[in-house]
């Protein structure tokens, strides 16, 4: 008999800093193993920290500490206070299909509840999704059809009206140059008025 997966809860609370104007939704964090931190975006080969550095700083490394091989958690979580940028994910339960943390595999046993987080974080004029998985929750829960890769499409999700952006993944695995998916969130950015 297959043994069926364990469900697995989401292991953060939403980052929401005060006045925060977008959210940045991934669809879940991989397994502890490969966190090098106790936050979004933990793996030391996901790109998402290092495209925020290109955009913002120009400087791929800006949240890198080279010495201890680890993204610098403190700076971060300043960075994102300064710019009002919140994050949290689509799925809050998830069975890994394949032990690991392939959108492929993981099947959302529970989603976020978005129209609740917007209710009460009404600053919050775009969602950000990286990745095929995470846009389609975000979409179905809209009722709207999923957007193509670098595109958006203006939604509704209870009283809250917003901004769906489907942006690339942050992944090595998506097979994109890092400088061009940096491209395509500053483009993101600059529509949200954000300097730079």
């Amino acid at each position: 008999m297959e043994k069926i997966p364990n469900i697995e809860p989401h292991p953060w609370q939403p980052f929401i800093p005060d006045g925060a104007r977008i959210i940045m939704l991934g669809t879940f964090p991989p397994k502890p193993e490969r966190w090098s931190m106790d936050f979004f975006y933990p793996n030391k080969i996901n790109d998402m920290w290092r495209i925020m550095g290109i955009i913002f700083y120009g400087d791929r490394n800006r949240f890198w500490i080279e010495d201890d091989k680890r993204f610098d958690l403190d700076a971060i979580k300043a960075f994102l206070y300064q710019k009002g940028i919140a994050l949290w994910d689509t799925a809050m339960k998830v069975r890994r299909l394949n032990d690991n943390a392939s959108d492929k595999f993981l099947e959302i046993v529970e989603t976020i509840d978005l129209e609740s987080l917007l209710r009460n974080n009404p600053t919050i004029a775009a969602v950000v999704t990286a990745g095929e998985k995470a846009t389609g929750v975000v979409a179905k829960l809209a009722g709207v059809d999923v957007p193509a890769t670098g595109h958006h499409v203006k939604c509704r999700v209870g009283e809250s009206v917003f901004t769906l952006y489907r942006m690339p993944s942050s992944s090595r695995a998506y097979p994109l140059p890092i400088d061009k998916k940096a491209d395509a969130y500053r483009e993101m950015f600059r529509s949200e008025q954000f300097d730079v």
